[in-house]
């Protein structure tokens, strides 16, 4: 059985990490570093930071929360948001991070994957999703934090963004984001499948359940999870020593 990641997810908002539902109503939760560091020490296999103003400001403004973290956390981070530029990349590097997310600059310059995955490697960019369910197996790629439409099929720029070099692809359902109501599991069968490098499902989970029926569909490479983690409802060591029990393969 493969080895599964569970990841878990900051969005930061200024100096505050903040959680919503389908990506808004935002309210904060906690400050990135104790998060970072809690979720680090509660064994987190992977954490992802997302700077959901970024769009709003045109740069990524996790600088400093990522040289900090990256001192004191030794797991992989992803940083998102507002990253544009071949420079963007390499000060998220520089101060830290393993690798980046990349989502509304890739829509408007597919291209820049490309140059991307050549200077830095594959392994180090990943395309960020934001997909909205418009009809039957049917979803549009969103930007800005949910905020804009793109009018492109999600399934389709995946497909697409594989072929321009990213290496893994971060699926977040805006219409299951902060729900904790189960993941998108149809939009998830319609992405797995369509490329060869890894996917994370991200959006929906609100208990062991959740995660374990989409391990279970084998549509996911891995789990991103916030509000499961930030409100309480299962604590890190508690998912995994769970989904143990169950006989999934989780790391220590």
């Amino acid at each position: 059985m493969t080895v599964e990641r569970i990841i878990a997810r900051l969005d930061v908002k200024g100096p505050n990490v903040i959680k919503g539902i389908h990506l808004e109503g935002l309210k904060v939760v906690g400050s990135p570093r104790d998060l970072a560091r809690r979720y680090y020490d509660e064994a987190a296999d992977e954490i992802v930071f997302m700077d959901v103003v970024a769009s709003l400001f045109g740069r990524n403004n996790l600088l400093d929360v990522v040289n900090e973290a990256a001192s004191e956390i030794f797991i992989p981070m992803t940083v998102g948001g507002g990253i544009r530029t071949i420079e963007d990349i390499v000060a998220i590097l520089r101060a830290g991070a393993d690798k980046v997310a990349i989502n509304t600059a890739a829509i408007n310059r597919p291209d820049f994957l490309s140059q991307a995955a050549e200077r830095f490697g594959r392994q180090c960019i990943v395309l960020s999703v934001e997909a909205k369910r418009r009809g039957a197996n049917q979803w549009e790629a969103l930007t800005d934090n949910g905020r804009e439409t793109t009018g492109k099929d999600a399934v389709a720029w995946v497909k697409q963004a594989e072929d321009l070099g990213v290496g893994e692809i971060l699926v977040t359902s805006v219409d299951k984001e902060g729900t904790q109501k189960g993941f998108d599991r149809q939009l998830m069968e319609a992405i797995y499948p369509a490329v060869q490098i890894p996917v994370i499902a991200c959006g929906g989970a609100g208990s062991v359940d959740h995660i374990a029926g989409l391990l279970d569909e084998r549509v996911s490479d891995a789990v991103c999870c916030a509000s499961i983690f930030h409100y309480g409802i299962c604590a890190l060591p508690d998912l995994k020593g769970e989904l143990r029990g169950r006989g999934y393969q989780i790391r220590t």
